[in-house]
């Protein structure tokens, strides 16, 4: 199996009069299309972790691969080609932009990018959204939406650049049971289907325990027995 993330003793500390560890030592590999739970109590470093491995944030020490390329070594232009190149994001809070229409939402990360004409963005971004049984929606406002369907238009937002790997923090805090399933449904099928990796922060049970497999913090650390 292909490693799409690699970690050698990661470790994030806020510096501070008295510093705050954050993660410490974790070492992992997640490889290809994995679906895998990040789990733990309040506190226990989830989200900074994934942050980590989205390059949102740097490390204090430690080993960081994407795709086998040591992002220790990049500034802060070539992270940001890299994030957008390899990396979908899928928040709790879905962070659309109120005044674009969903369509002008997913397009956003394309544009970023710059491989794509915008004949081209336009037919993806309206496939993307089709398949995600938003096809009647295209040109509304997000806030003519319901919170399970912004959610699924954060995940085609996610998908715009075709990354391989999906990270997801808290996907389905905010929504209902419904459409939580719905959300788990669609990140799943990304997995089996599509054949991407998707590494999700989550407090649900139901979600973790259909992961392919758990991680599980205590304290920023992997929890022994925990599959990192």
């Amino acid at each position: 199996m292909t490693a799409l993330i690699e970690t050698q003793t990661l470790t994030r500390i806020l510096p501070a009069t008295v510093p705050v560890t954050l993660i410490e030592d974790v070492t992992l590999s997640i490889g290809e299309r994995e679906f895998v739970a990040i789990t733990g109590p309040s506190g226990s470093g989830k989200s900074s972790l994934l942050y980590l491995l989205g390059l949102l944030d740097r490390p204090t020490g430690g080993l960081l691969k994407l795709r086998g390329e040591d992002t220790a070594q990049l500034n802060e232009r070539q992270r940001a080609e890299l994030r957008l190149a390899t990396l979908g994001f899928v928040f709790q809070f879905h962070f659309l932009l109120p005044e674009f229409t969903v369509r002008e939402n997913v397009e956003i990360p394309m544009r970023k990018l710059g491989r794509l004409d915008a004949r081209a963005m336009r037919e993806r971004s309206t496939q993307l959204l089709e398949a995600l049984g938003l096809a009647g929606h295209l040109d509304k406002l997000p806030d003519q939406l319901s919170g399970g369907q912004r959610q699924r238009v954060a995940v085609a937002r996610a998908l715009a650049n075709d990354p391989p790997l999906v990270l997801a923090d808290e996907p389905t805090g905010s929504l209902d049971s419904q459409n939580s399933e719905q959300v788990f449904a669609i990140l799943d099928a990304l997995v089996r289907e599509r054949g991407k990796t998707v590494v999700a922060v989550t407090h649900d049970e139901a979600m973790a325990a259909r992961a392919s497999r758990r991680i599980h913090l205590v304290d920023g650390r992997i929890a022994a027995g925990s599959g990192g």
